[in-house]
């Protein structure tokens, strides 16, 4: 008996994520559920002199002001339409693993369901995306591909700066310094 149970616990284990599913015109796309600090409504936002296009501004969230993209406007140059279902989803944005993670608005069209599965079932569809390293590998469903977006991989080294200035020293650290 004891055999029996051990074999059963040595089986490998399906690990599963929770994803956020969302969409960009006809196509379906996901972000990981841990990536997500929070999904609003849409919200009004203050646009960003001389930000690409794509940059949809800023707002005020709990003490601090959150740069927002479009998603759809920064894939495929057409802004998300204005639905019921248009959210501004907050994510956890790290341009490296040395920085801390700060806050990122997206508006995402459709963006209300979810998809749990095992993030394994994601696979690279044979296309080297230099334009949109954003966009990862893809995972095909009865509802066709879902492609999994990388939120580290949505700014690019010159839109970064614009976005999440470097915060000026602080006068009573520059002791500190060499």
């Amino acid at each position: 008996m004891s055999e029996i149970i051990a074999k059963r616990s040595a089986a490998p284990v399906a690990k599963q994520a929770l994803f956020l599913l969302f969409r960009i015109g006809n196509e379906r796309y996901a972000l990981r559920a841990t990536e997500v600090a929070e999904v609003l409504p849409r919200l009004p936002l203050k646009p960003i002199a001389r930000a690409p296009h794509w940059v949809a501004g800023v707002f005020a969230y709990r003490g601090s002001v959150v740069p927002v993209i479009d998603l759809s406007a920064l894939t495929f140059g057409q802004p998300a339409e204005a639905r019921t279902s248009t959210r501004l989803v907050l994510v956890h944005y790290r341009a490296d693993d040395s920085q801390p993670s700060q806050w990122l608005g997206l508006i995402l069209e459709q963006a209300t369901d979810t998809l749990r599965c095992n993030p394994d079932d994601f696979q690279p569809y044979g296309l080297d995306n230099r334009q949109a390293p954003y966009l990862g590998p893809v995972r095909e469903d009865a509802k066709g591909l879902v492609q999994w977006v990388r939120v580290n991989d949505l700014l690019d080294d010159t839109v970064r700066p614009l976005l999440f200035p470097t915060p000026p020293l602080d006068p009573a650290r520059l002791e500190d310094l060499p």
